[in-house]
């Protein structure tokens, strides 16, 4: 039977953080006030590792200097951004573990907290089939700045990760028989109701966790 292969994206398939490069991007591309941004993007980093990160504001920051830019141009500076930032982050021994399961007939299936533009464009260089993420509004085919519908962030992914099944009506599918992969205490919610949790490279509470339950802890990163 096929199964739900889902995974989280930052620092569990990429070794690093999208979100948090994005900032560095926007300081590289000229867009914000280095300093300031940098500043504000390090504390910003530094609540989501506390698990206290609230995810409304901090789109509203990281969206701001693209606001009202046109598809085109998005496309241009996400290109620019692949290259200098994704890329290094890229893990061989992450895709592989995704061609595994893809070979296995399995579908694979990216739960990020990070927003739709930024990481949309990562899930098609990983093959991913799917991809669960923070969606932005927006008007007039452009970002206002602000979030449509719930964060995917804590308990938020499985809100979205049910509404996702649901709308695909597949029984083939359920999370009963879903793994999921994740290096973040902010995942438990989600690794709890996975048929199998896998923690990867995980912070120091998850793999806390992780020992308590006897869930697998793998790396990504050592191989």
């Amino acid at each position: 039977m096929r199964r739900l292969a889902i995974f989280d994206l930052d620092n569990t398939l990429l070794g690093g953080d999208s979100d948090h490069a994005w900032g560095e991007y926007l300081i590289h591309a000229g867009l914000v006030d280095a300093t300031e941004h940098r500043r504000r993007n390090d504390g910003f980093y530094a609540q989501y590792k506390q698990g206290v990160l609230d995810m409304n504001e901090y789109l509203e920051f990281a969206i701001a200097p693209v606001v009202g830019f046109s598809k085109q141009r998005l496309s241009m500076l996400h290109a620019e951004f692949m290259s200098l930032f994704v890329e290094p982050m890229m893990l061989p021994a992450a895709q592989s573990l995704v061609n595994e399961h893809k070979a296995a007939g399995d579908l694979c299936l990216i739960v990020t907290a990070t927003n739709r533009f930024v990481t949309g464009p990562i899930a098609e260089r990983l093959g991913v089939h799917d991809l669960i993420a923070t969606d932005l509004e927006i008007q007039h085919d452009v970002f206002t700045g602000k979030i449509s519908g719930i964060p995917c962030f804590k308990a938020g992914k499985i809100t979205k990760l049910q509404e996702w099944l649901s709308l695909r009506d597949d029984a083939t599918l359920s999370l009963d028989d879903s793994i999921f992969y994740s290096d973040s205490f902010n995942d438990i919610p989600l690794l709890e109701v996975a048929g199998e949790a896998i923690a990867v490279d995980p912070d120091d509470t998850l793999r806390a966790h992780a020992r308590t339950k006897g869930w697998s802890i793998i790396s990504l990163r050592s191989k």
